[in-house]
């Protein structure tokens, strides 16, 4: 194929333009005038016709001869015409070809016959006419193609994820873009473009829907799942449509991640559980309402669980019985429960202080009575390291106590409601520790100033009869301490503080789901009530 700029020496186009474009440059120099510059060109084509007519007179010889001088160079021209001629009939028919690709049209044969190459006109300059519109189809063909291919593969993703026959879904829009055909025969039409974009738009949609679809499945099963503790052994079967809850539309590529049978799949197991779980609602309930009243005894917060359990069954048992609504509504109790025993945890840890200093106090006393605890016995340095750090912590119960009220003050100001600690407010506990703590101290400081007095008369008879009579309890001391017991502890405030603790002290400090609680350490101190029984025995040995 020639090109532009094609050197041809039998012609001498190249030759005549260089000259033209010489002799223009000239002229635009001088400035001559175009009527001036048509007048030179015939002029110098009527010189060149001239010169090229005396070649020919001047040959010598007979016709034949001349003839026989000539016939080389006509046959040149005539092999260099058709070559030229073919050439432009390549050129044109690749450009049909190609016009026809782009049209749609793949029927080859009608060009080879209806093809006409225009004799009139095979110069270069129109041969470069014609490559540079092929080439121009070239590139549009190339584009269209690696649209195709782009959209092809794009269908063959999508098919892959959606579990589709990618083969017999692409071959809908056209059979060429099946992969066994070859690239350079694939459509690449206007139509074929537009239907394999509406194709990749559809499957996309499909893709999203399914992939929503998939997304509310996995997220039921794993609602269900964790709602009946179901083992890691029945959820693995299903990992693959779980995974997809936290990924996004893009992040799924796996085949066949969102083909229908793994959906229908999912939707067997979603009703499977919904069945399943509608026949242990009631278990589930129980459970939900066990664990309510775990939080709430740790927090020792008082509940009747037997009516809240009377509620439960009545509810399920109701014709408007819905499940989802029961269980949401139990998340929600335990979500506040949980809330208030965090909203506790500062001052139960200080009760917890308190009772475990007041403890620490009545085994201080107890050990103080004991007449051996200074004997040589096995364990006696432990007891004996034991009181003291008792001592420094009992000395700590008033600033303890103190705290402990200032802190549930301020909590019941800032909730709006009463501390009660497993029933009984906190409060009131406290103000009743502190009135017989107190009447326990005025009670030996009196027992204190008693035997002060006992010892003076004592030491008064031994001046006056010489000999220390023998030991006898006045009989208003008793009475001091009978009414001690009756208007200190007894009755104080008509029993009331007594009825509080007594029965905080049958209680225990922590209680469980059944009402029981721990024995192993009391809930409300017990040493102080004891405190005339202790001192009038310490007073009879000191007899």
């Amino acid at each position: 194929m020639g090109v532009a700029g094609h050197s041809d020496p039998l012609l001498g186009e190249t030759t005549c333009g260089s000259l033209l474009q010489q002799l223009q440059l000239i002229w635009d120099e001088v400035g001559e005038s175009d009527e001036d510059r048509d007048k030179m060109l015939l002029q110098l084509e009527q010189e060149c016709l001239d010169v090229y007519r005396r070649k020919p007179d001047k040959t010598s010889g007979t016709i034949k001869e001349q003839l026989a001088a000539i016939s080389p160079s006509l046959e040149i021209l005539c092999r260099k015409r058709e070559s030229r001629v073919k050439e432009f009939a390549d050129v044109q028919l690749q450009i049909q070809i190609l016009r026809d690709e782009i049209a749609g049209n793949l029927h080859l044969g009608e060009h080879l016959e209806t093809l006409h190459v225009n004799e009139d006109d095979i110069s270069v300059r129109k041969l470069n006419e014609y490559l540079s519109e092929l080439q121009a189809l070239q590139k549009e063909k190339s584009t269209r193609l690696r649209k195709i291919l782009e959209s092809v593969s794009s269908v063959h993703d999508l098919c892959s994820v959606l579990g589709m026959d990618f083969v017999g879904t692409v071959t809908k829009v056209h059979p060429s873009l099946d992969d066994s055909v070859g690239v350079q025969s694939k459509s690449i039409s206007d139509e074929t473009i537009s239907k394999l974009s509406k194709m990749v738009i559809v499957l996309q949609e499909e893709k999203s829907k399914r992939f929503a679809k998939i997304q509310a499945l996995a997220s039921q099963l794993s609602d269900l799942w964790n709602l009946m503790d179901a083992p890691v052994e029945e959820r693995q079967p299903f990992h693959h449509v779980t995974c997809n809850m936290s990924s996004t539309l893009d992040d799924v590529t796996v085949p066949g991640a969102l083909a229908l049978d793994v959906i229908q799949q999912a939707e067997l197991e979603v009703e499977r559980l919904d069945e399943l779980k509608a026949s242990r609602i009631k278990d589930i309930a129980f459970k939900k309402q066990t664990e309510l009243e775990d939080i709430y005894a740790q927090a020792h917060v008082a509940i009747d669980s037997s009516a809240a359990r009377d509620r439960i069954m009545s509810i399920i048992e109701s014709s408007s019985f819905e499940p989802s609504e029961l269980l949401a509504d139990m998340e929600n109790q335990i979500l506040k429960a949980n809330e208030e025993s965090l909203s506790r945890k500062d001052i139960l840890e200080r009760v917890d202080r308190w009772m475990s200093a007041c403890e620490e106090e009545s085994w201080l006393e107890d050990y103080s009575r004991d007449d051996n605890r200074y004997s040589a016995t096995r364990g006696a340095h432990l007891n004996l390291k034991r009181a003291e750090k008792a001592r420094v912590l009992v000395n700590k119960i008033p600033a303890i106590v103190d705290t402990l009220v200032a802190k549930t003050r301020a909590w019941e100001q800032e909730q709006g409601m009463a501390f009660t600690y497993d029933g009984v407010p906190l409060l009131a506990m406290l103000d009743e520790y502190k009135i017989l703590r107190q009447e326990k101290e005025d009670e030996k400081r009196r027992m204190r100033d008693q035997k002060k007095m006992n010892d003076q008369l004592a030491a008064e008879q031994e001046k006056l009869f010489g000999s220390k009579p023998s030991p006898a309890r006045p009989q208003s001391s008793s009475r001091k301490v009978a009414g001690a017991r009756t208007n200190g502890v007894g009755g104080a405030a008509n029993g009331t503080p007594v009825r509080r603790l007594s029965a905080l002290q049958s209680g225990g400090r922590t209680a469980s789901r059944d009402g029981r609680r721990d024995a192993s350490r009391p809930v409300a101190p017990v040493n102080y009530v004891a405190i005339a029984k202790e001192d009038a025995a310490s007073q009879a040995s000191s007899n």
